[in-house]
């Protein structure tokens, strides 16, 4: 074997173990992994230069040696991703109460939780488009109603209303307590017809009557 040979085996070698390496590796910790004499700073200086303008460069900080991205090519690194925003317990029921009980009122959804509903819970479904305002119902003060929205489906991997899970299943995914009443039924939301007047044009167009809403509609007697 040539001196030449083992010269580049060695920058092979080196190369080999910074690679590998989970970290930054210094020229000692180098020369422990090959064999003895071999020429660990002349391999470096030799790989330094071949990966110089490459889209993969050799740095040494702190003296320790690392294979890095080239800085100009740092951009195509960067990922931008939606992180999942994640509900609160009182959300998560609420948008449930919601998707069974369609079209409902906020009264009704109080009632139903048997708690009032904190400012910002309707605010923070309606921003992540899980539910909307669908009309008013037809009694006293004229309640506005809620519902889902396709968004709803879209998250849940559903392909209607018809195919949300009902109580059997509910149960077997411990969403429900056993011991509920024996009469206990989830209601088809496909099926409920409760009697209201859509939106107008212009109540929909103004961001003042969806803050209201969300915010401080109270239903009243």
């Amino acid at each position: 074997m040539t001196p030449e040979d083992v010269t580049k085996g060695t920058e092979r070698a080196v190369e080999a173990l910074l690679f590998a390496a989970a970290g930054p590796l210094s020229a000692a910790d180098l020369a422990r992994r090959l064999p003895e004499g071999a020429e660990v700073g002349k391999a470096l200086a030799a790989l330094k230069a071949h990966y110089a303008g490459r889209g993969v460069v050799l740095d040494i900080v702190a003296d320790k040696w690392q294979f890095r991205t080239a800085i100009d090519m740092s951009y195509l690194m960067v990922e931008e991703r939606e992180e999942p925003r994640k509900l609160s317990k009182a959300a998560l029921e609420t948008l449930a109460i919601i998707a069974y009980h369609q079209p409902v009122t906020r009264a009704e959804i109080e009632t139903i939780r048997g708690v009032g509903l904190s400012r910002g819970t309707l605010d923070v479904l309606h921003e992540l488009n899980l539910i909307k305002l669908r009309g008013r119902r037809r009694s006293p003060g004229r309640p506005v109603t809620y519902g889902t929205t396709e968004g709803f489906l879209e998250q849940f991997s559903l392909p209607s209303l018809a195919d949300l899970p009902g109580a059997s299943e509910m149960r077997a995914a411990g969403l429900l307590d056993l011991n509920v009443p024996a009469d206990f039924f989830v209601p088809d939301p496909s099926g409920i017809k409760a009697p209201e007047d859509p939106l107008t044009i212009e109540e929909l167009e103004q961001p003042e009557f969806h803050q209201d809403f969300f915010e401080f509609e109270e239903d009243k007697p």
